[in-house]
């Protein structure tokens, strides 16, 4: 009969992964693995669908398709398009300035970018950076130790639901953990041989979660082409990074509990470094919208 309880174990649940032969030594160099996965991946192009909850701000429901832009460290843009093909709503942020034109209400936001202006299309008040890192498929990462003026607290272990657990404190009770596993093409290989899949960002302060991010759906994704000017007028455009074919989450979604808000991200086809056309993630106010400049006070 003892040969039959690990059957039963994993029956009811209780059997656990084993962690890979060569395992990270250290949340830092969990982290270092991490970058290394996309170190030349800086930005993406998708086609993709949006669906969110937002009770806040000039867009309240969005569930449509989304053409996308992101690039590091904190550029993007959002157009949403109708089922109709009409485009409805367009956010731009160079990681600076922020504009979103309500095609709907004939209305043009402006302001600085911040994570509540951000939030009026996305729904989700996250810092432009942190959306940017989501939708390439990294975790970002807490200042934390020296950099934020404490003592590393920093840790990493291994959890028998199949992933690593690493957690890092910060300033002002704030703490965050982040899962990821090796791809399973690697699990044999070397720590520092191997490539990293971000599965899950969880950011709390004073135990409360701030927000909490799902990565799904992981693949490989392809380069973007050269743009060409199909009638020979402009340059070409190259790609806007090196050469990159790092897995990709086919689904993101971010929530922000305290606030009932979230909203998922669904890549219909998405490429990696794509040309990047001047100004792309700026947009001048288009005739016969009403301008509104916002701010988060």
């Amino acid at each position: 009969m003892a040969s039959l309880a690990p059957l039963a174990l994993a029956a009811f649940g209780c059997a656990s992964a084993p962690p890979p032969a060569s395992q990270l030594p250290n949340a830092d160099a969990a982290v270092a693995r991490m970058h290394a996965t996309t170190d030349s991946c800086v930005a993406v192009q998708a086609k993709a669908k949006i669906d969110h909850f937002g009770k806040q701000g000039p867009v309240k429901r969005i569930r449509a398709d989304l053409l996308m832009f992101v690039a590091v460290p904190a550029r993007l843009r959002m157009d949403i398009v109708s089922p109709f093909g009409v485009n409805v709503a367009t956010l731009t942020s160079d990681g600076s300035r922020f504009a979103l034109a309500d095609l709907r209400d004939k209305r043009f936001y402006s302001g600085p970018a911040k994570a509540c202006n951000i939030a009026r299309l996305t729904s989700v008040p996250v810092p432009g950076p942190v959306l940017v890192d989501l939708l390439r498929g990294e975790a970002p990462v807490l200042v934390h130790g020296a950099r934020a003026g404490l003592a590393d607290t920093s840790r990493i272990a291994w959890s028998g639901k199949g992933y690593y657990v690493v957690t890092f404190e910060g300033k002002n009770a704030t703490t965050e953990e982040i899962h990821m596993v090796p791809r399973p093409e690697d699990l044999g290989k070397p720590w520092n041989e191997q490539r990293m899949r971000v599965l899950e960002v969880i950011v709390r302060q004073q135990g409360l979660v701030l927000y909490r991010a799902e990565l799904e759906g992981h693949a490989s994704t392809a380069m973007s082409k050269p743009r060409v000017d199909p009638e020979g007028i402009d340059a070409p455009i190259p790609p806007s990074g090196a050469v990159c074919t790092a897995e990709l989450p086919r689904r993101v979604h971010v929530e922000v509990p305290g606030l009932e808000e979230d909203v998922l991200f669904r890549y219909d086809e998405v490429t990696w470094n794509p040309p990047l056309p001047r100004n792309i993630f700026q947009q001048p106010q288009a005739p016969g919208l009403q301008p509104f400049p916002v701010d988060c006070d």
